[in-house]
């Protein structure tokens, strides 16, 4: 199969980290076609020239009933002859053609004509409700019990048992890779793998599926936080990988769940030696912008609880440790500031065309990055993660930087000067290039 997913010859997959948009934030598990057709539009006429350019169906496209999800036992799924999920005709009506479901067959072409690469979201292993039916696995000699581990539940999610590591296991995760190349997917989220529980011999069959299917996919494994002992390991089997829990629109505080953007300067301190082209660990999505109809925590449907500070210092965060950027705001409601702050070229530049990034300062609520980007120039990025105001006052010699550099603040302000100065809002940041 020729290399219809943006690879070219000789181009390694996920060479930069990928851009794009992400349903759950903003929909949950009740996504619909013309909702995420409504905000592929837009990705492709106001943030596709701009580099972001995956669209992904996150969790729930199989549920005819996905409200009903605190109750288990109530779900009712779409599901064809052969035990796997397909998407709901009611809420993917593309998916139905002469009342044969062809999945997501269409809905990929049409991300695929405006030049953008389409995305879904599954759970690890095997719909339970095939096994209870014990349905063929197509394309083997084997059914759902063959390839079912029904001791491994996923501790989260009701609707799937694990996989064996044995033959049956790997037909059915073939079966499951041919169909998402035939839908012409380019980015397959898998939930519930990476951490809590972490499921190599999963992960080593689902890549080998990708590889047999004859489509390059980015492998993205959630959730997190995944063991840094893992590094090497997940780094050989996937593209991305989520460094940390599912987070949410919050600053800072106490609860295990969501982690908050405050969690996130040490767990990407610790993983920065390990982002390359290829390999991109995940701090997940950026709740910015508008989080409406449906979020799957918090409050219901709101503008981000972040503010305006608050969410440009998430960004750069992101941006210089050379995290994926995957939105999780409405994009149909994008306003001016949200618009501004997805659209700032300077960090874009930077996520995009680091050559490595790292921590170069971490003093109390001072900690300092520094990304290294082509044509020996570096961008400095200086954030207060304290409640007060903090004067900053630092030569770039202590940040790595000695000799003939010179910083500038970023936008071209200030004269140009070999010490970084600036006074950081509470929860802010400020960024400088230096030559």
């Amino acid at each position: 199969m020729a290399l219809t997913a943006g690879v070219c010859a000789g181009q390694k997959l996920a060479d930069k980290p990928a851009m794009g948009w992400n349903s759950w934030d903003s929909y949950g598990l009740t996504i619909t076609e013309q909702q995420f057709r409504d905000n592929v539009v837009v990705l492709d006429q106001k943030l596709k020239p701009l580099g972001w350019n995956y669209a992904v169906i996150d969790e729930g496209w199989f549920l005819r009933n996905p409200l009903d999800r605190p109750h288990p036992e109530k779900l009712e799924y779409e599901i064809d002859a052969f035990g796997r999920y397909i998407p709901v005709p009611a809420r993917f009506p593309s998916a139905l053609r002469e009342d044969s479901n062809t999945g997501f067959a269409e809905l990929g072409r049409w991300v695929h004509a405006r030049g953008l690469k389409f995305g879904i979201h599954i759970v690890r292993g095997i719909p339970r409700e095939s096994v209870k039916r014990n349905l063929p696995i197509e394309g083997s000699k084997f059914t759902a019990e063959d390839a079912a581990d029904t001791t491994d539940a996923c501790p989260w999610d009701p609707t799937n048992w694990g996989i064996k590591a044995n033959a049956a296991g790997q037909a059915w995760y073939d079966a499951l890779l041919r169909q998402y190349a035939g839908w012409g997917v380019d980015f397959l989220k898998v939930d519930c793998i990476a951490e809590n529980p972490y499921k190599v011999s999963e992960i080593r069959q689902i890549k080998l599926a990708i590889e047999r299917s004859g489509r390059p996919m980015v492998l993205s494994l959630s959730p997190g936080p995944t063991n840094l002992s893992h590094a090497a390991e997940v780094g050989s089997l996937a593209q991305m990988w989520r460094i940390s829990n599912d987070i949410w629109d919050v600053w800072k505080g106490t609860a295990k769940f969501p982690r908050t953007v405050y969690d996130q300067f040490d767990l990407l301190a610790a993983w920065a030696g390990y982002a390359k082209p290829g390999n991109w660990p995940d701090v997940d999505m950026l709740p910015v912008g508008e989080l409406s109809p449906k979020p799957d925590v918090g409050p219901g449907a709101r503008k981000s609880r972040l503010t305006q500070t608050e969410q440009r210092t998430m960004m750069t965060l992101w941006a210089v440790a050379r995290s994926p950027l995957i939105l999780g705001a409405n994009l149909t409601l994008l306003d001016e500031p949200t618009m501004r702050l997805i659209g700032d070229r300077d960090l874009i530049r930077i996520d995009q065309t680091a050559l490595a990034s790292r921590e170069v300062l971490h003093e109390g609520d001072l900690r300092v990055w520094r990304a290294d980007l082509p044509g020996k120039e570096y961008a400095i990025a200086v954030f207060n993660t304290g409640d007060e105001p903090l004067a900053v006052k630092k030569e770039l010699s202590v940040l790595g930087l000695a000799g003939r550099y010179s910083a500038r603040r970023a936008g071209g302000k200030g004269i140009a000067s070999q010490v970084v100065e600036e006074t950081v809002a509470p929860h802010g940041s400020a960024l400088f290039f230096a030559k």
